[in-house]
């Protein structure tokens, strides 16, 4: 592949990644704002999503399977098409709108969201030369970041949606915008993109390299500690116990998730040393300690301060800012521990551990939120924290090793 067709296709597949993960986002906050409203409980809320982050973990294992025999252009598209379906479910009248049919939309969500998600971070991997690591490493940076900031544009967009166009209006809205952008990948994305040239066999699911297992160990318990607080506690806490509306709630969400995003995007050049080397497991660990103890200071600070919204913003303000960097070094990781044919084995394997963190994650949200508030799920958080610490003093140090 040229150096324009390979930047042909990454525009594409980054055009596809954006536009899936602005209505993931919106529907997100659309989900928890409205049956907030309705009067659901938190962990209520939280279950509406079990079924998201539960075909997320399956979808992530046998999507790189999947991705490796089919091609990551098929899986791609399924994704798309998966994720309109989901929000045509929701289009349906008000009193048909029941749990279980929530939940099922999720489920179709989480199955697109994953493939997606796997089908683009895998594609980079074939799109840049083995020996441009530091290339990689900021194609990875501008791919992820990216898709934070406009994730974090969905969140604002889905408030704002709920607020000028109801529930049903805005799901209606989302659904025919994506639908022109499936078709548009369908024609225009590669069609070989990924497919393994050795038919990958089914025991290689869960057949890795040592490192590639720490990784993901550390990516469970890594995004386990943002989903804690941020999922269900963050949007109900400032929507009951501080006041504020539909508008501020989507908007403060959006803007902290934008700002993540564009970090992300920039980690390479806050990382960058005089070898302009990628990073390595050790700069994994040291950001895991960093995050560790900004969560921590955070976690104190709400449960002993007058100021809470003062403190809550400025510490979600340092939250954001590491916990980017830590994520950027590990999707850089993780693809560059990948093996070349077959990519989206290893990756979807990671992503996997990546779901069940947020599984996890989400339950327990909704539940030390209804247990003890805002403060109880940031200490949970830390707790998590330091569980990726201990992780990743194991990850390689120095050369990059690639999976058996």
């Amino acid at each position: 592949m040229n150096n324009s067709t390979a930047i042909r296709q990454y525009a594409i597949v980054t055009g596809n990644y954006w536009a899936f993960t602005l209505t993931d986002g919106a529907l997100r906050m659309l989900v928890v704002l409205h049956f907030h409203q309705l009067g659901y409980s938190p962990l209520q809320i939280a279950a509406l999503f079990l079924f998201y982050e539960i075909f997320g973990i399956v979808t992530n294992l046998f999507g790189g399977y999947l991705g490796a025999r089919i091609g990551l252009n098929r899986t791609m598209n399924i994704g798309l098409g998966l994720q309109v379906i989901a929000l045509a479910l929701l289009t349906v009248p008000t009193h048909w709108l029941s749990v279980p049919l929530v939940m099922g939309a999720q489920a179709l969500s989480g199955i697109a969201k994953d493939l997606n998600k796997m089908s683009a971070k895998s594609a980079i991997k074939l799109l840049v030369p083995g020996d441009q690591q530091g290339t990689l490493f900021k194609w990875i940076a501008v791919l992820t970041g990216s898709k934070n900031a406009l994730k974090g544009v969905g969140f604002f967009l889905g408030g704002a949606l709920l607020a000028l166009l109801g529930f049903k209006g805005a799901v209606l809205a989302m659904a025919a915008a994506l639908a022109l952008v499936w078709i548009a990948s369908v024609i225009l994305l590669k069609q070989d993109l990924g497919k393994a040239k050795n038919k990958p066999k089914f025991n290689e699911l869960f057949s890795k390299s040592r490192a590639i297992n720490i990784l993901s160990a550390a990516r469970l318990f890594l995004f386990g500690a943002r989903d804690i607080w941020f999922v269900v506690a963050l949007p109900v806490f400032l929507s009951s116990q501080l006041g504020w509306n539909f508008w501020w709630v989507g908007g403060f969400l959006a803007s902290w998730v934008i700002g993540y995003g564009l970090v992300q995007s920039a980690a390479p050049a806050l990382l960058r040393n005089k070898n302009d080397a990628a990073p390595t497991g050790s700069a994994a660990l040291l950001w895991a300690i960093i995050l560790a103890l900004v969560t921590a200071g955070l976690a104190l600070a709400i449960s002993t301060s007058v100021a809470i919204t003062s403190a809550l913003i400025i510490g979600l303000i340092l939250f954001g800012i590491v916990f980017a960097v830590n994520s950027s070094v590990h999707s850089y990781l993780i693809v560059s521990y990948a093996k070349d044919d077959g990519v989206s084995l290893d990756v979807g394997f990671y992503y996997m551990a990546n779901a069940m963190g947020r599984l996890i994650g989400t339950v327990l949200s909704g539940y030390l939120y209804q247990l003890g508030g805002l403060s109880l799920c940031l200490w949970g958080s830390a707790i998590f924290l330091l569980v990726v610490v201990v992780i990743s003093t194991a990850l390689p140090k120095a050369a990059v090793p690639k999976a058996d």
